[in-house]
């Protein structure tokens, strides 16, 4: 019987930042054609490119903010491994102010008989944003839009209730060249205490203050990151929308405590003796994401122009099944952040083959052509059961065999009298 243990890992620090490139950039989506694609007799290969707010991608995988963001060479890496954007570790103008603490990771396992060689199927961070000085990071940020000026580049930013502040990042950011801008309003423990990350995405009325202030200032496509440790998340998706944001994505981490170790009696990740809520990603909560991302999909879907705005889907991607679920519930990109730091940055080569897998079995030719295929066959439960009750009233119906002594027909006729037996 398969049981959980968790081990927590040490980690050095890490930082990362972002980047932007905005708007009125409207772009009319190609009409979408759902499952039943038709073939030519010679199969093209898949298309997997994409386009997004305008901003053109080889792939629709992005590396998610966090650790493997943190630095100018991991960056790069994502670039030449062939991710089709870099979303860099959160900034903010005053790094001083964030200290991180070692250990800040702790791992679940799913272990057979107690094994701690099990597969890793949760990932609990505690680590802040990006403890590098904010120069250092735009600096990085101009150099990586300097050599690689056709790769989408994407910064990520966090600021205190502070209007000015916000702005004065965003100034800052933009004039490095980077492409857009994702706004961290979710980022679940450490940064809340100081009214940031959550504690804005939480709040739908300072969430949609905030965003006034960004989206008067950016001038690149922005991108509100939602949290999920919320009741109903299309409620901020929804305000971010609505005050100025080309688009949203979702999920970052759940608030989690990983476990308690059974010997010691303290909490894991344990940092002298004492532990704090943290985030948790990984394939274990890759169904609570799908159901976010749904949430969000349709709210945006019958309240908002699908051409104009988009989704970027997260949580516990590691193949290209995961994405193309994502994908198929209307995402227009899959990031992957707690992937990266479990396979490496080559994963992105299997997720892409295994994408171009899917959509060869379905006969698909590009992310279009089956983006949100999946999401109208979600309902209410209401509705599952009225549709349930109509089709046993429509096979009763057919049970009971023929409507008239015309419709008896010559070669069907033992089957036709059987159809009108009660038992």
């Amino acid at each position: 019987m398969a049981s959980l243990s968790f081990t927590q890992i040490k980690a050095g620090n890490s930082a990362s930042g972002f980047v932007l490139t905005r708007r009125s950039l409207t772009f009319t989506r190609p009409s979408r054609i759902g499952f039943k694609i038709f073939a030519s007799q010679t199969q093209a290969e898949p298309d997997l490119s994409v386009t997004v707010n305008g901003l053109q991608m080889p792939n629709p995988f992005v590396i998610g903010s966090g650790p493997p963001g943190t630095n100018y060479t991991v960056m790069k890496r994502a670039f030449d491994e062939g991710w089709g954007a870099v979303i860099a570790k959160t900034v903010s103008l005053d790094a001083a102010k964030v200290i991180n603490v070692t250990p800040r990771y702790a791992r679940l396992r799913a272990c057979s008989n107690g094994s701690a060689k099990g597969e890793i199927i949760g990932w609990e961070n505690i680590e802040l944003i990006s403890d590098r000085p904010l120069e250092t990071m735009l600096k990085e940020f101009k150099q990586l839009k300097d050599e690689y000026p056709d790769r989408i580049l994407i910064a990520s930013i966090m600021e205190e209730y502070n209007k000015a502040a916000w702005q004065e990042l965003i100034d800052r950011v933009e004039q490095t060249g980077v492409d857009a801008i994702e706004i961290n309003f979710s980022c679940p423990h450490g940064m809340p205490e100081r009214k940031m990350g959550a504690a804005v995405g939480q709040d739908c009325a300072l969430l949609e203050e905030v965003c006034g202030w960004i989206n008067a200032k950016a001038t690149v496509p922005v991108w509100a990151k939602m949290t999920p440790n919320i009741t109903d998340i299309s409620q901020p998706a929804r305000v971010a929308l609505s005050s100025g944001c080309e688009g949203v994505s979702a999920i970052n981490t759940i608030m989690s405590v990983m476990g308690i170790n059974l010997e010691t009696l303290r909490p894991e990740p344990c940092v002298e003796g004492y532990s704090t809520p943290g985030g948790y990603s990984a394939k274990a909560v890759h169904p609570i994401a799908l159901g976010k991302v749904m949430t969000i999909a349709k709210m945006m879907k019958s309240e908002f122009d699908d051409g104009n705005y988009s989704l970027s889907a997260i949580g516990g991607v590691e193949t290209g099944s995961d994405a193309a679920e994502f994908i198929l519930l209307g995402a227009n990109t899959v990031q992957v952040c707690t992937g990266v730091m479990m396979h490496g940055y080559g994963l992105v080569k299997k997720l892409c083959a295994e994408l171009k897998d899917f959509m060869k079995k379905h006969n698909f030719t590009s992310v279009e052509d089956f983006r949100g295929a999946s999401l109208p066959y979600f309902t209410t439960h209401t509705g599952l059961v009225r549709r349930q009750q109509e089709a046993i009233r429509q096979r009763k119906a057919i049970k009971k065999g023929l409507q008239s002594d015309k419709d008896w027909t010559g070669d069907g006729f033992v089957k036709e009298s059987e159809s009108m037996v009660s038992n």
